[in-house]
């Protein structure tokens, strides 16, 4: 049996923008790539779906970094409550 090809990011993005122009049928990309016609459009979806996320504003993407370091602060403190009340229950 035959191992999976593994194709680069930039080799599926060149199929996938070709595919977007329409020039060609998939099945001609397909043969011109050697790629089934079936990742041919996966790799095309891929790509209009993520599209969107190249052009969010990156402000917009902050509020969630914000929120995971608050998170992780607010995990750092209670972990070093638990640890001073172990260290005085234990007696170090």
């Amino acid at each position: 049996m035959e191992n999976r090809r593994k194709h680069s990011p930039s080799f599926k993005a060149k199929v996938a923008l070709e595919a977007i122009k329409g020039e060609e049928t998939v099945a001609q990309l397909a043969s011109r790539f050697d790629v089934h016609p079936s990742q041919v459009n996966k790799w095309k979806k891929e790509l209009t779906d993520g599209a969107t996320n190249l052009f969010t504003n990156r402000s917009q993407k902050k509020p969630d970094n914000q929120q995971l370091v608050a998170q992780l602060y607010q995990q750092i403190g209670q972990l070093k409550v638990e640890r001073d009340f172990l260290e005085n229950t234990l007696g170090r």
